[in-house]
Parts: C-alpha cells; structure tokens; sequence
C-alpha cells in the first residue's frame, strides 16, 4: 500500500505531539483527521485557548476532532465514518477499546520512556528525578492495560548531567517523530513484529512513571544534595520545584527553583539553613552539603539569578521546609 492510501487518524495534544503528526503531513501520509482536546481556559485571564495540536492541524487543514468524552456516541459514528486504517497516539488520553481497536491495522502510541520502565504520565520527568544516564521512546500497540501494549520499536538517548526535563523533552520529541514515521512505514511494509515488554524487563525492576502533583515537587532538603539537583533537573522549566523560605519578621514564600549546583563545600548547618554572602551566592544545606540555588521565581515575580535576587533583595539568614 502506497502511503498516500493509508487512512491515517492522529490523537494528541501538546507541543510534545505537534512534531510527530508535522513529520506526517509534511511526508505526504495520508491524516484523515486529528482528535486532539476540547479548547479550555489558560493563564492568568483564563482565556480559552485551543491545544497546540489543533492550532497546527487547523493551520495545516486537516479535519479535527474534540470530543468531549471518547465514548460518546457521536464521536464513536463520526470516527467509524472516517474509516482509518491506523491511529497514532502521541500524548493523549487512555482511549477505551471501541477506539484503540477499530482500525484495521491498530493503534500505536508513542511513549517517552524506554518501555517498559517509566509506563505512566511523566516518564521524562521521573528518568531524570532517578538520576538516570538513558532514556528514549517507544512505539507500541494499544492494549487493555495503559502502556503495556507489544513493543514495535525503541531508540535511546543519553542523559546529560547538565539536562533537564526541558532539554530532554525537545531532544525526545525530534526523536518520537523520526521514530513514528519509521514505525508507520514498516507497518505499510508490513516489516512490523512486535516484542512483549516482559522480553525486555532483563530481569530490571521497573520504575513507574505517575503523574506529578505539588507535594511531589516540594524540594525535602533532608534528602542527599544530588537527590535534590536531581529533582531540581527532573521538574525544570515545568511544573517546577519549590520551598518554601521562612525570613524572620516576613510571611512565608513559595519560592520556584529551577536550577541547582552541589556546593564542594562542607556544611555542618541544619538541613534547610539559608547562607548567603549578600551578592554573589545563595545556599542551602542538604543532608550532606550545601545545595547552590541557580535559578529562582518568588510569587509574582519573573525569573531570575540568584545573584539577580540578591541584587534587589536583602536577605539575611532564614531556612527552607
């Protein structure tokens, strides 16, 4: 089968996604359509804003779908009528069966982990939190089970010691689209022979990949400092790790952090202790060194240096929790 035959629907929705179907489009594959979600409110005006997968869908022409709920009735008729050969899943939402089996040839995902480590919603994130030196990506066909599905084809990268979730990201969204293009014309090829993820395991015990929430980017410095730069690395740029300051006589600050250092100096203060020289540095002691801050965001403030901080902000001791 030529590719231009091949009937092609396209599930995702951030940035992540808008590489993989922009290889497709440009290639000449056939996208019937893209169903990415609903437009919803964004930012501080709560401006409804659409995903970035629908702002490049629309701008490239191609029909698109925003069910409200994939089991709904509508939607389940409208993707029958499309008739799609195949549908490529690349950060969306767990699809019911009635979805991932209709088409003829399956659906397959796109997952950035080297499944099956890391199965579930942030695998970038926790690869980096676990002070891992490799990740990759993963194609596999949907099943039951999220993320189990059998393995068409995997790539690695390494992990640099400077990376952080943010480079990794766009170094893994290059690499996902190179890797389902590759993945789709082996299946025109007919070339595909999948492997169940328990061949892979060898043994490893695997480390799952859950969403985050606030409390998991709460910086605990009674942990080991590479720990703490670890998870520092793991949340940057987004959601971002965060302690919260205690300066005497002030209110409290929820304080973003999202660059870090190991100091090669030694600490015998508290866990948490503020130490600063008022221009130049701002440290705080972990359990078993200081950890240099980097980079910072106070509430309502923009970005900055730590030396920028202390530029405008005098601050004289205190502690993080």
């Amino acid at each position: 089968m030529d590719k231009k035959d091949l009937k092609i629907v396209y599930m995702g929705t951030p940035d992540f996604a808008v590489e993989s179907l922009k290889r497709l489009v440009e290639g000449g594959y056939n996208v019937a359509a893209v169903v990415t979600m609903p437009d919803k409110p964004a930012g501080r005006g709560r401006k409804v804003v659409p995903s970035a997968v629908k702002v490049y869908a629309t701008q490239a022409g191609l029909k698109v779908l925003q069910p409200e709920r994939l089991k709904d009735e509508s939607f389940i008729d409208e993707l029958k009528g499309i008739g799609a050969d195949l549908q490529i899943v690349v950060a969306f939402r767990m699809l019911p069966e009635v979805v991932w089996n209709m088409p003829r040839l399956g659906t397959f995902n796109l997952h950035a982990s080297l499944l099956p480590q890391y199965r579930g919603a942030a695998p970038i994130n926790w690869s980096i939190i676990n002070g891992d030196k490799e990740t990759g990506v993963t194609t596999f066909f949907l099943k039951h089970e999220i993320d189990t599905g059998e393995i068409i084809d995997r790539v690695a990268i390494p992990i640099g010691d400077d990376d952080d979730a943010g480079t990794v990201h766009d170094r893994l969204m290059m690499l996902g689209a190179d890797l389902v293009v590759r993945t789709v014309d082996r299946i025109l090829e007919g070339h595909v022979e999948t492997r169940p993820q328990e061949a892979l395991a060898d043994g490893e015990t695997l480390r799952p990949a859950p969403k985050i929430f606030k409390d998991t980017c709460h910086i605990d410095w009674h942990d080991a400092a590479e720990n703490i730069r670890n998870l520092v690395r793991g949340l940057s740029p987004y959601p971002c790790a965060w302690g919260e300051l205690h300066v005497e006589g002030k209110e409290p600050l929820a304080v973003k952090i999202y660059a870090v250092r190991k100091s090669p100096e030694r600490c015998d203060a508290p866990c948490g202790t503020v130490d600063t020289d008022g221009k130049t540095y701002l440290r705080v002691a972990a359990a078993n060194g200081w950890v240099e801050i980097v980079s910072l965001q106070l509430p309502g403030k923009k970005r900055m240096t730590a030396e920028e901080l202390l530029r405008g902000h005098k601050l004289d001791g205190g502690y993080f929790s």
